[in-house]
C-alpha cells in the first residue's frame, strides 16, 4: 500500500504544506474551518503524520544534520572537518547527532534529526542499508549515505572501496605464495568487516583456494588487546589485518609480547591510517583514507540537491592508497 504523503492531504484541503503543518501541530493560527478541511483530508486518506510534518520547517533553515555512531566521532574528525568547511563555504550550519552503541532503528534515529528542523541529513552508514532504501526515500527531503554505496531520487553516497583495496592486497600476497591471511573483525564496524572479507574470499577465489583467515570477535569482548593476547597464544600468522588503528596497535603489542616479530614473524596492516599508526614503532603499513575528502564531497553533494542543480555522479567512489611501513616487507 502507497504511503500517504503531506503533499497529498494539502492537495486534498485545498490548503498549503504550512497550513497542514499547523494543523498537525496544533497551531491556533489556523481557522476553525480550515482545519476540519485538513482533519477530515487526513482521515479521508489514511495519513499519518511523521517527523516531517511534525518537525520539518517548510522554510529553509540553512542547516544539515549529520548522523554518526558515538564510538567513531574521534575516528571521523577529519570527516567532520570536511563537512564543516565545505559547510562554511555555502553558509550551512551542521547539527551533529550521535548514534548511541545498539541502536538499530535507522527511521527513529532519522526522525529524531528531522524534527530538530534539518534541510538535509547526512548519515554515515556503518550497516548495510541495502533493505532501507525505500524507508530512506519516504523522507522528501535530500540525503547523503557516507560509507556505502546507494542512491535513489533524494539519496547520494560518498564511500571508499574497502572491498577492492583488501582484493588488492590479499592477491598481491598470494602472488608471492603466501596464503596465511587473517582479517580481525571489527564489531564496530560490521559493514566494513564485511567488505574485508568479501575482498579477501574473492582474491582468494581468484587463486582457486579458499578463505577461512577471518577472525570472529564477540561483541562482549571490550577488549581487543586482551582478545588478540589470548588470541596470538595459539595463533601466528604470515599476514594480520586490521580495520581501526586500535585494533593494529592492540595487535603489534599483543604480538610482540607472544615474541612474534613485526614484520619478521607477521606482516601487520591497518585500513585506517592516523597518527598513531604512524607515531608508533615499528610504524604501521596502512591504507591512507581520504577522511576529509569523504565530509567535503558529502557536503558538496548536499548544498547540490538543496539548491536543486544537477548531480552527475550520485554514488562517489573515492582511492584508497596503500603505504607500506615497518610493519610489512614488501
Amino acid at each position: 500500500m502507497k504511503k500517504v504523503t503531506i503533499y497529498e492531504v494539502a492537495k486534498e484541503a485545498h490548503v498549503s504544506l504550512a497550513t497542514v503543518s499547523r494543523v498537525i501541530n496544533g497551531s491556533n493560527v489556523v481557522k476553525e474551518d480550515t482545519k476540519k478541511r485538513v482533519e477530515e483530508a487526513i482521515t479521508k486518506l489514511g495519513y499519518r503524520p511523521n517527523a516531517i510534518a511534525q518537525g520539518l520547517a517548510l522554510s529553509r533553515t540553512t542547516t544539515v544534520g549529520l548522523i554518526l555512531p558515538s564510538t567513531s566521532v574521534s575516528f571521523f574528525s577529519r570527516v567532520i572537518n570536511g563537512l564543516c568547511d565545505v559547510a562554511k563555504i555555502y553558509e550551512y550550519n551542521v547539527f551533529l547527532h550521535t548514534i548511541t552503541e545498539g541502536v538499530t532503528d535507522i527511521k527513529e534515529i532519522i526522525d529524531e534529526v528531522i524534527k530538530s528542523r534539518v534541510d538535509g541529513v547526512i548519515i554515515y552508514a556503518d550497516r548495510d542499508l541495502d533493505d532501507s532504501v525505500k524507508l530512506l526515500e519516504e523522507y522528501s527531503i535530500p540525503m547523503v549515505v557516507i560509507g556505502n554505496k546507494i542512491s535513489s531520487d533524494n539519496i547520494c553516497s560518498v564511500y571508499v572501496d574497502y572491498e577492492r583495496a583488501v582484493f588488492e592486497l590479499c592477491d598481491s600476497y598470494l602472488e608471492k605464495g603466501i596464503t596465511d591471511i587473517a582479517i580481525l573483525q571489527d564489531y564496530r564496524n560490521d559493514l566494513v568487516s564485511s567488505f574485508m572479507r568479501k575482498g579477501a574470499e574473492d582474491a582468494f577465489r581468484k587463486h582457486d583456494m579458499e578463505y577461512k583467515g577471518f577472525v570472529e570477535v564477540s561483541r562482549d569482548n571490550r577488549s581487543t588487546y586482551k582478545f588478540l593476547k589470548s588470541y596470538f597464544k595459539n595463533h601466528k600468522h604470515q599476514v594480520f589485518v586490521a580495520n581501526r588503528d586500535s585494533q593494529a596497535l592492540a595487535a603489534l603489542n599483543a604480538a610482540t609480547g607472544h615474541g612474534i616479530r613485526i614484520p619478521e614473524d607477521m606482516e601487520l596492516v591497518c585500513m585506517n591510517e592516523s597518527k598513531y599508526t604512524s607515531s608508533v614503532r615499528p610504524e604501521i603499513s596502512s591504507f591512507v583514507v581520504p577522511s576529509y575528502d569523504l565530509g567535503a564531497i558529502s557536503m558538496r553533494l548536499m548544498t547540490k540537491m538543496l539548491k536543486d542543480e544537477n548531480v552527475e555522479e550520485k554514488e562517489k567512489c573515492l582511492d584508497i592508497l596503500y603505504s607500506p611501513k615497518d610493519t610489512t616487507r614488501q
